[in-house]
């Protein structure tokens, strides 16, 4: 028998059937659809409804395919979110956190209430986009959705309602919004008060692996299906993807590669103190009792962007050619530092990082090659960076790093990651967050025991690429540029 999962990433969605035969995982992706926000005047959106139409076209195609699941999980990014009003209905389209509606928010909201105070409750990193801002914003611009909205439900806990009827907040998803506090195991009422949203819009968050309800009457009718029943698995995407790490011991890393890079361990208990908040890290919920000690890096998006603006000049290469023309520019001729402010945005990369080239006192790249190679390599120093403080944080010492997710298919950033690690790099699966995903549901059902034997039928099941450090002495040499450009940068 099969089960489904649905991965939706901030570009793409895919609906994953997995089964398993003879104790290994095989998954076939039998649907997939572009995740494109829309602006309207000066607010960007998320095309929800577009999102849930293709969660029901995947029904549909297994249905087709005579492949109907056995249970249903839906994973996505993370902080967006749907208000219910008092009628059940969504009110209006979900804000995209790259909106600019929260600028100059979290500044505002820090006047009265303290950086300190807000980690010490949460254990979350600061950024400017947080759900707890993405509020706040409401507040102050007196958004009539506030005297609306009834219901608080981050996106999977949106298409899981759209689905099944039941408003259920999820553990992992609701740690990062910045609201939730991890002493107490529940919504922060005193940050909610302190926004002015009311407590009441937030039910206490389920653990992954709970029922979540069965497919609603209308739609079972509406698609000629049965009452499948829907899982509510660890569903902020990394925490799916962290579940996919084929890791043979407790104490490992892993970066968690795509539009966004990811990294960090995982930790039984969170870890909050002065350095921690020091060092903007964050401690988001996982699955069975874990956190994730991870620190977010800005990741694909800044390539994603500049292939986006390549390709509205009329510069349409394949993927081969981008990694081409970067292998033969100069190395390390121009760094940057991915997680500027400068990159956060949709818009003209090929400017900012001139710019912030400029700013830095670097000659700008001037073709597309080297733009691609600086934006790789200044990635994989950040990398290291991010990976000796998750050692000084949890005083654990990693022997390499797992990388899962689509951006591990660009085997150049893989290489590159290993030589700035100056440690292995294990590269797989690919498809993390949507293995993760089924995985809790094959331990929701008994399917496995813990997580651990999860993991163990992973590895056996999928393909890990290893790479070895190269060029050891000229990647230590960049790391000492890229150290010296990062404090130049925050002076």
């Amino acid at each position: 028998m099969s089960i489904l999962a649905y991965d939706l990433g901030a570009g793409s969605g895919r609906a994953i059937i997995g089964r398993l035969t003879d104790n290994r995982i095989v998954t076939q992706e039998i649907h997939r659809f572009t995740n494109q926000p829309v602006k309207v005047g000066d607010r960007l959106h998320w095309d929800i409804l577009r999102l849930y139409h293709e969660i029901q076209q995947g029904l549909i195609i297994a249905k087709q395919e005579h492949m109907l699941p056995e249970s249903i999980g839906i994973d996505s990014w993370a902080v967006d979110y749907g208000l219910i009003g008092r009628h059940g209905e969504l009110l209006g389209n979900p804000y995209h956190y790259r909106d600019w509606h929260t600028h100059g928010v979290m500044e505002k909201v820090q006047d009265h209430l303290s950086k300190r105070a807000i980690f010490e409750a949460t254990g979350i990193q600061f950024l400017s986009f947080n759900t707890i801002y993405q509020l706040a914003a409401l507040r102050q611009s007196d958004s009539p959705l506030l005297s609306e909205a009834e219901r608080f439900l981050m996106i999977p806990d949106l298409l899981r309602y759209f689905m099944t009827g039941e408003m259920i907040n999820e553990f992992t998803n609701a740690t990062t919004t910045q609201l939730f506090n991890v002493r107490q195991g529940d919504w922060d009422r005193k940050l909610l008060s302190s926004i002015g949203i009311p407590a009441s819009w937030f039910h206490k968050p389920v653990q992954p692996g709970s029922s979540a309800g069965r497919i609603r009457s209308s739609l079972m009718v509406d698609l000629g299906i049965p009452a499948i029943p829907v899982t509510a698995v660890a569903e902020h995407d990394t925490a799916s993807a962290v579940v996919a790490v084929p890791a043979l011991s407790g104490s490992f890393a892993y970066l968690s590669c795509g539009t966004w890079s990811l990294m960090g361990t995982e930790v039984k208990q969170p870890i909050i103190h002065e350095q921690a908040m020091k060092w903007n890290f964050t401690n988001e919920g996982g699955a069975y009792g874990t956190y994730r000690l991870l620190k977010n890096i800005m990741g694909l998006w800044i390539f994603q962007e500049l292939k986006r603006e390549a390709e509205r000049e009329g510069h349409h290469y394949s993927f081969e050619q981008w990694i081409h023309h970067a292998q033969q520019a100069p190395a390390f001729a121009a760094l940057i530092d991915p997680d500027d402010v400068l990159f956060l945005h949709a818009g003209d990369m090929r400017s900012r990082i001139r710019q912030y080239c400029r700013q830095t006192g670097q000659q700008p790249p001037d073709t597309y090659g080297a733009l691609t190679r600086c934006i790789f390599e200044s990635l994989a120093l950040k990398y290291r960076y991010v990976l000796e403080l998750t050692e000084q944080l949890s005083d654990q010492t990693f022997e390499g790093l797992h990388m899962v997710g689509g951006g591990i298919q660009n085997k150049l950033l893989c290489q590159w990651s290993a030589n700035a690690i100056g440690r292995p790099v294990w590269a797989g699966p690919a498809e993390g967050s949507a293995i993760g995903n089924l995985a809790v549901q094959w331990i929701a059902q008994g399917t496995f025991k813990d997580m651990q034997e999860a993991r163990t039928v992973i590895r056996d099941s999928f393909p890990i690429e290893i790479y070895e450090p190269e060029q050891v002495q000229a990647w230590e040499e960049a790391y000492g540029q890229f150290l010296r450009l990062i404090t130049v940068s925050t002076q």
